[in-house]
């Protein structure tokens, strides 16, 4: 008899969709989750070439084999049994969510808002289920929040590695890391380590600070800079921080994008713990890098976390979320100096997907003589560690070429580049070898400017 489906998520918000509608077609098996694949109706919306979609891969290929339609479908004959007793371990399955980058663009463009992300997370989940293995690299990858303390210590190995292509070819025949990508180097020192511990003050405007794996092992300027951005406003700033003696707090980003559930969950609860007590004062929760903070809004439901989870993700903003609601509500003082000169900027794809575009408008539109130009582009092609996969690096390189490398290349080295994703300033460093700012260093750097 075949074992019925076990969901890695909490589908049950999709519980009752499709009762009494004869055009559901929910599939024979998976209940809640086979019900979230049958928002798709097929009607091709995420296909359309007289507007720009986000899909990614769909613009690049112009397939319906790589288009969310197709994904729901094949999820749902999956479901169905038309690909035997195992489908998540089989082909089919397997390469109708090759390309697919989680990059949330169906959710919001979809009329029928098809999470594809999700659906993509669950079935990955399932396949390492049934194979009761996951691969080396996929571990090392969702992996990296246990030894990015440690990163700093092999930096020379990417600086050799970068020099020695045999070095970077061996990689690749063994991890499947593609040779001709540069890895992440880690800073000399992470940002929590020496972050300053704040008591609560009576009448203050407190916030609280998330810095997430990233921010504080890779790239510590860009929470410095938050810090200092968010001082200069006259805000008292708190630190989400793990219990003692644990190691430094993270959203579960990595582990759940590589279909690592447990491990996703075990992370988000030491987060919502280390975030509650300030929650519950009503601070709200600053986040810097799109993929992490947003996660708080979106995966978190899906983690079966308890009632706090909706508490959590209604004091979650981005910084560029924050300082536009102040600015609305008359609140902000930050003494922002004029800097001429133009700027381009690259949104995240969650960034987009969460509607969050307009307040990075709006933000630098606060900085006196800065001239701001966002670039029409889907995503970058990085797409967390998709771009560092060889046998995704073509591909995640022809995604970057189709508006985002372009568009830089013929702005000119003058202009200043903007970028908020961790994965996209990679992705441009390595298409064009340029640098690309976080809004907290441009907010910074306006804040220090001489404005003369």
């Amino acid at each position: 008899m075949k074992k019925p489906l076990d969901p890695k998520l909490d589908w049950s918000a999709y519980d009752s969709y499709g009762e009494g509608d004869a055009y559901a077609q929910i599939p024979a098996e998976g209940g809640a989750y086979g019900k979230a694949a049958s928002l798709c109706i097929g009607s091709r919306q995420c296909q359309r070439t007289d507007v720009g979609v986000m899909c990614p891969s769909f613009r690049l290929t112009h397939d319906d084999a790589h288009s969310t339609r197709h994904r729901a479908a094949t999820l749902k004959a999956a479901l169905n049994g038309e690909y035997g007793a195992q489908p998540f371990i089989g082909k089919e399955l397997a390469e109708a969510m090759e390309l697919c980058v989680a990059c949330k663009g169906c959710k919001r463009e979809c009329p029928n808002g098809v999470d594809m992300a999700m659906l993509r997370t669950e079935a990955l989940a399932q396949r390492w289920a049934a194979l009761g293995k996951i691969p080396l690299r996929e571990q090392l990858t969702a992996h990296l929040p246990l030894f990015a303390h440690h990163f700093k210590l092999f930096n020379w190995f990417g600086s050799l590695r970068s020099k020695v292509p045999l070095i970077a070819k061996l990689m690749q025949s063994w991890l499947g890391i593609a040779a001709k990508r540069s890895l992440p180097k880690a800073a000399p020192r992470d940002f929590m380590s020496s972050a300053p511990i704040i008591s609560p003050t009576e009448n203050a405007r407190e916030v609280v600070l998330l810095v997430d794996t990233f921010s504080n092992h890779f790239d510590p300027d860009i929470a410095q800079a938050a810090l200092e951005v968010l001082q200069a406003g006259g805000y008292t700033v708190h630190f989400a921080r793990p219990a003692q003696g644990e190691r430094a707090l993270c959203c579960g980003r990595t582990y759940f994008s590589n279909g690592m559930i447990d491990e996703a969950r075990a992370e988000a609860v030491r987060l919502v713990d280390a975030l509650w007590p300030f929650v519950e004062r009503g601070l709200p929760v600053i986040g810097l890098e799109p993929s992490c903070l947003l996660m708080l809004r979106d995966e978190y439901y899906m983690l079966d976390l308890g009632e706090r989870v909706a508490t959590v993700a209604k004091a979650a903003l981005l910084l560029e979320e924050f300082i536009a609601r102040e600015h609305d509500a008359k609140r902000l003082n930050l003494p922002l100096k004029a800097m001429s000169g133009q700027a381009l900027v690259h949104g995240h794809c969650h960034q987009k997907a969460f509607g969050a575009m307009k307040s990075m408008r709006k933000v630098l539109g606060l900085v006196p003589e800065l001239e701001v130009e966002f670039i029409e582009a889907s995503c970058c092609g990085m797409a967390g560690a998709f771009g560092m996969e060889a046998e995704h690096y073509d591909t995640s390189m022809q995604m970057a070429e189709l508006a985002l490398l372009p568009q830089i290349r013929a702005a000119g080295t003058n202009n200043m580049l903007i970028a908020n994703g961790t994965s996209c300033r990679h992705q441009i460093r390595d298409g064009v070898a340029r640098q690309p700012l976080h809004l907290a260093q441009v907010l910074r750097a306006a804040i220090n400017a001489s404005g003369d």
